[in-house]
């Protein structure tokens, strides 16, 4: 006798041969009406690969009619499911694009931004996935602006911003200890110029004290008194924005210092 475990691998693998077997016929079929019911249940019932492939048979057969609508949109989704964000974003696009008045024309638009932001990497890597994401996120808002999706894809967008934001602080901050204060004060500039909201503008107002402090204890004499004066405007600046700042007292020595170089250049 048979062990039960032997008997039901052996029952499991002899459906899967029937299983394939069907799937290999209709695969084959030339009944696109069928092919197309059997797609959308195997859609339904989730193996998106499956689906896919019939699919992608069908596409020739039905274009220019509802059911080829029906098959983009839901070709979209096989590979948003599939996570496959990439080419997703090709087929929503494509669909928002192909038919501009179909009820699923925002939700596609909105899907294509979507898979731009779920395909951005962390903060680390190359953005150039997040930088389009904004844009096709923008694009829907501008397309769409009453659509009820407006107000998540502007919290999508502020997300991507955050990245981004977090990407050029940390690039400031290796500017800074690698000490290359020059390049670590443009940067901490351009970062308070693009990002006026941040969260961590009073870190960056610390580090422009010790950057500009340290540009002008390595700078030639004719170009200290102008940095030693930044460093201390940069100083007063938190100091005014930021009166409760943790770093005050931290930052007060450099100050102290910075103003003691001064009178040498009154």
């Amino acid at each position: 006798m048979l062990k039960r475990p032997v008997l039901f691998i052996g029952i499991i693998s002899i459906f899967m041969l029937v299983s394939c077997s069907k799937y290999q016929k209709i695969l084959k079929s030339t009944d696109n009406e069928k092919k197309y019911e059997i797609a959308m249940d195997y859609y339904e019932r989730k193996d998106y690969n499956r689906a896919l492939e019939l699919f992608d048979l069908l596409q020739a057969a039905y274009r220019g009619t509802t059911k080829g609508e029906d098959i983009s949109y839901y070709t979209a989704y096989c590979y948003y499911n599939l996570e496959d964000y990439t080419v997703a974003t090709y087929y929503f696009k494509r669909y928002a694009q192909t038919y501009p008045l179909s009820s699923r024309a925002e939700e596609c638009l909105f899907m294509n931004a979507y898979c731009y932001y779920l395909d951005s990497p962390r903060y680390s890597l190359d953005q150039s996935n997040t930088y389009s994401a904004i844009t096709e996120l923008q694009l829907f808002i501008d397309t769409y602006p009453k659509s009820s999706r407006v107000a998540e894809a502007n919290e999508l967008i502020d997300n991507l911003r955050k990245k981004l934001e977090l990407k050029d602080y940390n690039i400031c901050v290796m500017y800074y200890r690698m000490g290359d204060y020059m390049a670590a004060i443009t940067s901490f500039e351009n970062l308070l110029k693009h990002y006026p909201d941040t969260e961590r503008h009073e870190e960056v107002l610390q580090y422009m004290v010790m950057s500009y402090f340290e540009f002008a204890e390595n700078s030639i004499p004719q170009k200290k008194r102008e940095r030693y004066e930044a460093a201390v405007d940069a100083y007063n600046n938190l100091l005014y924005l930021f009166p409760e700042s943790v770093y005050i007292t931290d930052l007060k020595g450099i100050n102290d210092k910075a103003r003691e170089r001064l009178e040498i250049y009154q």
